[in-house]
């Protein structure tokens, strides 16, 4: 990126695409980054199962409502995941085709951090199916730790932590009774706008992604993988 492009991205008026295809509904968002303050556009929702049909148009809808071309945005926020296999590689590979041509700088954060930033918690659980959910715990000195998790693995965590944000049903069947000390923080699922505030901080001390090196931050492997690895059904049939 030339210093005079990268300076201009760096002036107030900053816009910032975020993209969230990680759940079982999605959304694009496009807001205004003014001195450190995030002023809010507009958000578009996406149906489940639809982002690879759905989600450049849905981009280009977003900009061309409020007058602005790809061009014009200084910075993109991806949610890399976990969640749906299928939909975290539409959502990336759709930011890396939309970030090359024009260089734009991209911010990929995890969807765990996000649901817990907007539910005020230092931990979250979400629902991965199969009696399993994707969990986030803080520790002690403030390190983050993502992992897939069963009953056993959440009664082999020790000390829960005192909240976890979750923000769907099945989550909190499966994390309360095992964790009946911590207190469940429910809140409405994550989206691309809740993504960009979270992520204000990275884009202004411009801390991106190697767009080389993204890739989706999955926590399990995918049917296809599962299903596929001969060792696996030996497994699954021993």
């Amino acid at each position: 990126m030339s210093e005079s492009v990268a300076e201009g991205r760096r002036e107030a008026g900053l816009l910032v695409l975020g993209v969230d295809t990680c759940g079982p509904s999605g959304s694009v968002a496009l807001a205004r980054l003014e001195g450190g303050a995030v002023k809010m556009l507009g958000q578009t929702e996406l149906a489940g199962r639809s982002y690879s049909a759905t989600l450049v148009a849905a981009v280009g809808g977003l900009l061309a409502e409020h007058g602005a071309k790809l061009g014009e945005v200084g910075a993109i926020v991806v949610v890399s995941g976990p969640g749906s296999f299928t939909g975290v590689r539409v959502g990336l590979s759709a930011v890396k085709g939309l970030a090359e041509p024009g260089q734009i700088p991209v911010v990929a954060v995890s969807r765990l951090a996000v649901l817990a930033a907007k539910a005020g918690a230092d931990s979250a659980a979400l629902d991965a199916h199969r009696h399993e959910v994707f969990l986030r715990l803080n520790g002690l000195c403030g390190e983050a730790r993502e992992l897939l998790a069963g009953a056993d693995e959440l009664a082999g965590v020790g000390l829960p932590p005192a909240k976890v944000a979750v923000c769907d049903d099945a989550a909190e069947e499966l994390v309360q009774p095992v964790w009946t000390g911590a207190e469940l923080v429910r809140s409405e699922a994550p989206s691309a706008v809740d993504a960009i505030e979270l992520c204000v901080p990275q884009i202004l001390a411009r801390d991106f992604a190697d767009l080389a090196l993204l890739d989706g931050h999955y926590l399990r492997r995918s049917d296809a993988e599962i299903f596929g690895d001969p060792m696996m059904a030996k497994v699954r049939h021993a």
